[in-house]
C-alpha cells in the first residue's frame, strides 16, 4: 500500500511570518524561541525546529468537518516557513522516534478506527488502517500533547483515492 504524508500548506500562515510580537498576540499567537532538540515539530516541514530557531505557537482547525470529530489544537510552525513535506512512502523525521495516534476516517469525516504506534513502525499502522475501502484518510497526532502532526492519504494509483 503506497501512501502520502502531507505537512501543512505553509500559504495561510505567511501573512503572521515578521509580525511584531504585539500583533501576534493579538491575534492569539505566541513566537517562541526553542531551548532544547526535539521539542517543536514544524507541521509544515515534519522536522523540528532546532535549539535558538523561533516558531510561531498558534491554535489551528485541523480537522474542519461539521462531525462531532472537528477539531483544532496548538501547532507549531517556523517562521522562517520552508518546503511543505508532501512525499510518498516516506515518513517524515518529526514523526520518527515519538509516540504517535494515528486515527482513520471516513468520507464523512467519522472517525472508523485509531490506534498508537512508535514513529518508527508506523508504516504497519497505515497499512493496517487503510485495509478497509470506507478509510479516506488519516491524521497523525502526537500522542503526549495530542497536537496534531500530520495527514496521510492513500498514493496516487493506490486502491482507493483520497478525496481532496
Amino acid at each position: 500500500m503506497d501512501f502520502r504524508i502531507l505537512g501543512l500548506d505553509p500559504t495561510p500562515f505567511r501573512p503572521l511570518f515578521g509580525l511584531s510580537d504585539d500583533a501576534l498576540r493579538e491575534r492569539g499567537v505566541l513566537r517562541v524561541r526553542i531551548d532544547s532538540p526535539r521539542s517543536a515539530p514544524d507541521r509544515i516541514t515534519l522536522d523540528d525546529a532546532e535549539p535558538g530557531e523561533t516558531v510561531l505557537l498558534l491554535n489551528y482547525v485541523y480537522l474542519d468537518v461539521a462531525t462531532p470529530y472537528r477539531g483544532t489544537h496548538a501547532i507549531y510552525v517556523r517562521e522562517n516557513g520552508g518546503e511543505r513535506f508532501d512525499r510518498v512512502n516516506e515518513v517524515p523525521s518529526a514523526l520518527r522516534g515519538r509516540m504517535l495516534s494515528v486515527r482513520a476516517f471516513d468520507a464523512a469525516g467519522m472517525m472508523v478506527d485509531a490506534d498508537l504506534v512508535e514513529g518508527d513502525q508506523i508504516e504497519a499502522l497505515i497499512e493496517r488502517l487503510f485495509a478497509p475501502p470506507s478509510v479516506i484518510y488519516l491524521q497523525v497526532h502526537f500522542a503526549k500533547r495530542g497536537c496534531y502532526a500530520a495527514r496521510v492519504e492513500r498514493a496516487a494509483g493506490s486502491t482507493e483515492t483520497a478525496m481532496p
